[in-house]
């Protein structure tokens, strides 16, 4: 899969919302595809595009969103279960094959969904959950951090990529299903809770705050993809802030991915695997 074919002129729909974001910088990560017609969409608007009608309109979606968790409840974050006709269209789209790339915040979508992080690959908790059978605390970030990238397979996502990469972004500390991913980028940071603060402690209003919290030793995965049913998937935990938007090789792994969840070699190879 050394190469990607794409069609100009494909429409791209990219969600956005959950995590705060500076607009302008963000859509300036898609206004070099020229490949490509975007549309950004802002949750929860972007929820009611989620049915079977959309295989057809878009070539590949984006998700930079964080939908399922109320902020604003008084058990804050508390988990949103998706309406039932929500969920059978993203699992339609799964079966139809559509193409997803998932970014950072995204893997904190639908707690109250277990099967989605299947579909992810992992999951970011803002509160202690139950996952795969086993309990977790809330998990952990941190932002602003300067880490060294490896690209550990070679993949059309990381084309054109040195073997070696520094950036700086945000980290997150959580469940990670290295079981069901194909690897493509390896931190070189320490993913242990003494290098993390607690989500939980964040969202009751306490920043930067590890204190009677601890964390299981994490996996330094920082970019895989995987298949769910018939689509290609590409998750990327970078993209926290400008300073990662305009990062060149950032920019270079996600219009790659994105370029490839969009090809007719990416839906091959997830209808593949969904069969075997």
């Amino acid at each position: 899969m050394g190469t990607i074919n794409y069609t100009a002129g494909q429409q791209l729909l990219v969600t956005a919302r959950g995590h705060p974001y500076e607009r302008d910088a963000f859509a300036g990560l898609f206004d070099p595809l020229e490949d490509f017609s975007w549309s950004l969409v802002e949750q929860p608007a972007a929820s009611l595009l989620f049915t079977p009608a959309m295989r057809e309109q878009f070539a590949a979606c984006v998700c930079y969103d964080m939908p399922g968790i109320d902020f604003g409840a008084a058990d804050a974050p508390a988990p949103v279960a998706p309406a039932p006709e929500y969920q059978q269209g993203v699992m339609a789209l799964l079966e139809a094959g559509m193409g997803f790339v998932f970014m950072h915040h995204h893997i904190a979508a639908w707690p109250a969904w277990e099967e989605y992080a299947e579909v992810v690959g992992g999951r970011f908790h803002y509160r202690p959950a139950n996952l795969r059978g086993q309990h977790w605390p809330d998990s952990g970030y941190h932002h602003q951090v300067e880490h060294e990238i490896s690209v550990v397979n070679q993949h059309p996502v990381t084309a054109g990529l040195p073997a070696t990469f520094t950036m700086t972004d945000e980290l997150y500390l959580c469940p990670m299903f290295d079981d069901s991913v194909i690897p493509l980028l390896t931190s070189n940071y320490e993913f242990t809770d003494a290098n993390f603060y607690s989500a939980s402690q964040a969202v009751a209003g306490t920043m930067f705050s590890r204190e009677g919290w601890s964390h299981p030793p994490g996996a330094n995965l920082v970019g895989w993809v995987k298949h769910y049913r018939n689509s290609p998937i590409v998750y990327l935990q970078g993209g926290d802030d400008p300073t990662a938007y305009a990062d060149e090789n950032y920019q270079r792994l996600l219009h790659n991915a994105i370029r490839w969840v969009a090809s007719p070699e990416a839906h091959a190879w997830a209808r593949a695997q969904n069969k075997s």
